[in-house]
């Protein structure tokens, strides 16, 4: 017999209780949400989504070029060649790390054909170098210590190849592919697979020393090499001057355009073609194929000690971070290992000072606890709240209705506070919506205008001269639908730094 009493068996006060609940429930499921905007245009992938929020990672070129002062190898060094005296991948990681960076890309192969790791496919590797008798396996220790550290890896696989005697002939596809099964099998999780657009010309190749001339564009066969990426390493983002998930930002300054649209305009491109575009992307575009920001810290990619006093100063390391990131790129920055196979000292000296400025720079937001009065919320629904622009979350954000593409929304700080740097971010899942903003402050009982931009995407980093007011206007001047914006915030950096700067080094305001 069920023992479960009726609900006619209940006590009135407790059925006038369930009938309340009930209806409470019926109200909950039967109401109609108001419903998100549809997204424009292209959007990120899950995999795009993954690299674009880690804003910042590193390279590491290290090969046999560290030991011979070259930055393309010939293809015929001797494994002999490549020998550190003292390598050390946790202090190579811990560098990294302490930086800010979230992610390593390691040159597993470069243009000379030398692997890093003890590849099955070729005699030309750390297997037959003296280091660690052979033993060794710098691809192995690099990954290791970043999953350790708690940074992705990546990996450089150069398609030219100097060494390999059948480079430039068909059978040379199956070796290339055969060496990215390995780095894609045997090294965890991939965040991000670097192809080089260099392409064929002079060398050893196998002795016949000799120039080989390839198609870029066919040779390849990029589909076929892609598909093996997606297949062994879903999450990983692959990078080229054609993408398909990260493009190359045209320069190796490490600078992005202005304005740097994530999208771009891509049937017919392809590794080693045609930089148009690239460095501030195409509008609308179609597809998202956001831009990375490569440059080195030295003025050659591989460790060169003439270099050790030409390290990039602190403010240079900055004006690029602003110049990347805070245009909605990744930074991907060079950190060559030296002949000893660690981080050089100059270059981590250089590193301590720009991350603590950074630091110092973001460590409080002067937004936090303002009041913030938009002027549409969409549908007038809390979920939608420009509070959302102030919780840190790239998850939520403000929206208005469809109808409202050009809103403004007020930051009322309830006193004076002194800023130079705002941050913007867009909410990447609904696409890239806004094409240009302006920022006003409260000064002399009215609004003035101090800095306007265009992209906002991923990041928006606006940087120029100290204001300190009480009220804050962000007004969206153009957008094809309404925007939707995960992130508002308000940052100083260090004055004692700022006054340190030669008077062409501080940030105009824009």
């Amino acid at each position: 017999m069920n023992s479960t009493p009726s609900f006619h068996n209940l006590r009135p006060a407790v059925r006038r209780l369930a009938c309340c609940l009930l209806l409470a429930a019926a109200s909950i499921t039967t109401a109609s949400p108001v419903t998100a905007p549809a997204p424009y245009g292209p959007v990120p992938s899950a995999r795009q989504l993954r690299t674009q929020e880690m804003e910042f990672y590193g390279f590491l070129h290290f090969t046999v070029n560290t030991f011979t002062d070259r930055e393309w190898g010939l293809g015929g060094e001797p494994e002999s060649v490549f020998n550190p005296t003292a390598f050390d991948a946790n202090q190579i990681v811990a560098v990294a790390k302490a930086a800010g960076m979230k992610g390593l890309i390691l040159t597993a192969k470069h243009h000379d054909g030398f692997c890093l790791w003890p590849s099955k496919h070729t005699a030309h590797s750390v297997k037959n170098s003296p280091w660690k008798d052979g033993k060794g396996d710098v691809v192995g220790e690099i990954s290791r210590a970043c999953h350790r550290q708690g940074l992705k890896f990546g990996v450089y696989l150069s398609p030219w190849d100097r060494n390999h005697k059948d480079y430039g002939r068909p059978e040379y596809l199956n070796y290339y592919r055969g060496q990215l099964q390995e780095l894609l099998t045997q090294y965890g999780d991939i965040f991000e697979v670097w192809f080089d657009g260099a392409n064929g010309g002079s060398g050893y190749y196998g002795g016949a020393n000799e120039k080989r001339e390839i198609s870029g564009k066919t040779y390849y066969d990029w589909d076929k090499t892609h598909q093996l990426v997606r297949q062994l390493q879903p999450m990983a983002c692959v990078f080229s001057d054609a993408g398909p998930d990260l493009r190359w930002v045209g320069n190796e300054r490490g600078m992005a355009g202005d304005p740097c649209w994530a999208t771009l305009n891509n049937d017919g491109r392809y590794a080693g073609g045609s930089a148009a575009g690239l460095n501030s992307g195409e509008r609308p575009g179609t597809h998202w194929l956001p831009a990375e920001c490569d440059v080195s810290i030295r003025p050659g990619w591989f460790y060169h000690s003439p270099e050790d006093l030409k390290v990039r100063t602190p403010a240079k390391l900055l004006d690029i971070y602003y110049h990347s990131v805070g245009r909605g790129a990744t930074l991907n920055l060079n950190l060559p290992p030296d002949r000893r196979g660690r981080i050089n000292e100059h270059d981590v000296a250089a590193l301590r000072v720009f991350r603590s400025i950074l630091d110092a720079t973001f460590a409080k937001d002067l937004a936090r606890g303002a009041k913030i009065i938009p002027g549409n919320t969409r549908g007038g629904d809390n979920h939608f709240s420009a509070e959302n622009l102030l919780d840190h979350k790239r998850d939520t954000y403000w929206t208005t209705d469809d109808n409202v593409t050009t809103p403004e929304l007020v930051l009322d700080l309830g006193k004076p506070k002194t800023f130079n740097v705002v941050s913007l971010r867009e909410y990447l899942p609904l696409g890239q919506r806004i094409e240009a903003f302006a920022l006003d402050q409260w000064q002399n009982g009215q609004w003035t205008e101090f800095a306007k931009g265009t992209s906002i995407g991923n990041h928006r980093l606006v940087r120029g001269d100290y204001i300190t007011t009480t009220k804050l206007r962000l007004r969206i001047t153009q957008a094809p639908v309404c925007p939707a914006l995960s992130e508002f915030g308000l940052y100083a950096e260090p004055a004692d730094f700022r006054a340190t700067l030669p008077a062409e080094s501080k940030p105009a305001s824009h």
